[in-house]
């Protein structure tokens, strides 16, 4: 068997057989610029610590606020599903015809097909006028406040402005516009 070649030169007697001296550093005194280095290695690696648990801390931060956002997401995709199903489920069927209810949406007049009947109850406040994907559908008064639990921009507000008290030069406050008005 071949021997190692440390084995190979201590036999030719070219190495000494013990092992070299270690000079370590308790054998040598710190100079005063060395123990200043050094403090200033440990003080550096501090901040540098410090550094990495404050960049850990806002990463969490941002995480937690994403994840919070995130879930306000789902949350609304969620109720915008109930809505949808609610008006699907819910919706009286559409009227053909040439009579139409006229309503206010935000700042435009829309109009939805309706019969005497469906006029009527829309009037005495049974029925609301429900929004999704840009269709209104007729539900009942109990189907819409459920919708607007859940979201309040999906039921349109009924056509009632405040009345306010005609003033007392006005020449018109004896002549009472009704409520039923087509227009």
């Amino acid at each position: 068997m071949s021997l190692s070649l440390r084995d190979q030169l201590v036999a030719a007697g070219l190495v000494k057989d013990k092992p070299p001296e270690k000079r370590g550093k308790e054998q040598r005194p710190q100079s005063k610029d060395q123990r200043q280095q050094s403090k200033e290695r440990a003080r550096q690696i501090a901040d540098q610590k410090l550094a990495a648990e404050k960049a850990a801390a806002a990463k969490a931060a941002r995480d937690a606020e994403l994840n919070r956002q995130r879930e306000q997401s789902m949350g609304r995709k969620a109720r915008m599903v109930q809505v949808k199903q609610l008006i699907e489920q819910n919706r009286l069927p559409k009227v053909d015809g040439d009579d139409y209810y006229n309503f206010i949406d935000g700042k435009k007049v829309r109009r939805i097909a309706v019969n005497e009947e469906l006029r009527g109850r829309l009037i005495s406040g049974e029925l609301v006028i429900a929004r999704y994907e840009g269709r209104y559908d007729l539900v009942a008064k109990a189907v819409g406040e459920r919708i607007r639990e859940r979201d309040e921009r999906s039921v349109v507000a009924p056509n009632t402005a405040p009345v306010a008290a005609p003033a007392e030069d006005d020449p018109y406050k004896d002549f009472v516009v009704p409520d039923d008005l087509k227009w």
